[in-house]
């Protein structure tokens, strides 16, 4: 939709004109899976798919939220007694954002919103955490709090942990506030330093959703993360960021094959990761196809979060770009997505292989977008 059309869908709901507009992207990771619990490296970037939000400050203390894409809905609270979750589930992030920023001792003033997004939903493009995103920079321009986009970020994991009870690191919320067009953001999730890291300008970012269903994996996450928590003390380091492979193979005897395991995939990935910064400055296409391969097969095998459609995925990308591409998948696991890196011209290699391929072998049809790397939140008056 037009920013034109955008707009007069505002003033035929709400009877007046939104005074500004919150941008926030979605995000893919390229690398860096399960590092970010572990205090250890990631590199996403933002996307130029982004979720928008109108908003015109009321005279009165509630929040009137509706969406374009649920069109028979909208939600309404107020920001003076206790936030709680709504019947919406869409109208609940906005109640969460609140709610944070409430906790925090944020003076909130009301708002007349109006929800657009093209980031695609279920994919593993962080809709939610750009919905967060989105909606944090509104209140901090709105109500004047002079935030930065890592305290907005932050206050995002807060709402999608303690008032969604999704626990997420904080990975998505940070790359959508401080995203840079044209750059992955490498981000060190112990310090929350992160620094820009130009993408050539003749690779393309191609992201294949499996859309297989992810089934309930919510016991297999919390899991991992136990193993984790586990093969760091038994290594007598505070996060897996501390350990070494020297570190792992002293301990392998008192640990589990599944602590052993998924620390062997941790430690290795922070240093891929790193590895890759310097690939990608240097538009080395063949360093980042062994280190995304490296990566994948540490998924499924060490971490063993893939699923035959992701691996076929990875196989059919791999097999139609040769040396030309790099493949792993992205995301939570599972299910959900696969990221190329690869030239432009290569871009139809994939559709072709993919379309003649997947649905052949899994009877599922996959989604694929073309990704560039956006920038972070942005807030304009109108």
């Amino acid at each position: 939709m037009t920013n034109n059309s955008f707009n007069e869908k505002f003033e035929e709901i709400y009877k007046q004109s939104a005074q500004a507009i919150s941008i926030a992207p979605g995000r893919v990771n390229l690398i860096g899976e399960f590092t970010d619990y572990n205090n250890g490296f990631v590199l996403p970037c933002a996307l130029e798919f982004a979720t928008r939000i109108l908003y015109k400050k009321r005279e009165d203390n509630k929040v009137v939220v509706h969406s374009l894409h649920y069109p028979g809905e909208h939600d309404e609270f107020s920001i003076d007694g206790d936030i709680t979750p709504g019947e919406s589930q869409w109208g609940n992030y906005i109640r969460a954002v609140a709610f944070v920023f409430k906790r925090q001792g944020h003076q909130l003033c009301g708002l007349d919103l109006l929800i657009d997004s093209n980031v695609p939903q279920g994919s593993g493009l962080s809709s939610s955490a750009a919905l967060e995103v989105s909606m944090g920079g509104i209140f901090n321009q709105a109500c004047q709090l002079n935030l930065s986009g890592q305290a907005i970020a932050l206050l995002g994991q807060e709402a999608e942990n303690d008032f969604m009870d999704c626990q997420c690191g904080i990975m998505d919320q940070l790359v959508s506030a401080n995203g840079k067009k044209g750059h992955a953001l490498l981000m060190d999730c112990r310090s929350l330093e992160t620094q820009s890291v130009s993408i050539p300008e003749d690779l393309s970012i191609v992201i294949v959703n499996s859309n297989y269903p992810r089934k309930l994996v919510d016991s297999e996450y919390n899991q991992r993360r136990i193993d984790c928590e586990e093969a760091a003390s038994k290594m007598s380091v505070s996060s897996l960021r501390d350990a070494t492979l020297d570190n792992l193979n002293a301990a392998r005897s008192i640990m589990t094959d599944n602590e052993y395991k998924r620390a062997h995939h941790v430690i290795t990935e922070n240093h891929r990761v790193l590895n890759a910064v310097e690939a990608l400055k240097n538009n080395n296409m063949k360093t980042l196809r062994e280190l995304m391969t490296a990566s994948h097969q540490s998924l499924k095998n060490d971490f063993e979060v893939t699923v035959p459609e992701t691996d076929g995925l990875v196989q059919i990308c791999q097999e139609a770009l040769g040396t030309q591409g790099a493949v792993r998948m992205t995301g939570g696991g599972f299910g959900g997505a696969i990221v190329c890196l690869c030239r432009h011209d290569d871009i139809a290699k994939i559709k072709e292989a993919v379309e003649a391929q997947y649905h052949a072998r899994f009877n599922i049809h996959a989604s694929i977008y073309v990704g560039k790397a956006g920038d972070g939140l942005q807030v304009s008056e109108l």
